[in-house]
């Protein structure tokens, strides 16, 4: 399965990760040098959660930023508590 929130797409990322080493010349060193540059990446923080998507319940892979900012609509585990707006 991908590693993708299905709410806003949020997914993995490529990046790199840079080892340094030396002592900066404001505190009377040589400066700071770079040694290696390794790539690495940067995955979304996600959660499998029970959501309400098209009128229908689903388990899906969610991001905790769309959970916090209110963009998935959890199911609980009573489903009388959601209003009809919803569904």
């Amino acid at each position: 399965m991908s590693r993708v929130c299905e709410i806003c797409g949020k997914g993995t990322v490529f990046g790199r990760s840079y080892a340094k080493r030396g002592l900066a010349r404001r505190k009377k060193g040589a400066g700071i040098k770079v040694t290696g540059i390794k790539n690495r990446t940067f995955a979304p923080n996600l959660i499998k959660k029970r959501i309400i998507i098209n009128r229908k319940v689903k388990n899906a892979k969610v991001c905790t930023s769309c959970l916090k900012s209110g963009a998935a609509i959890l199911v609980k585990s009573q489903v009388k508590n959601i209003s009809k707006s919803v569904l």
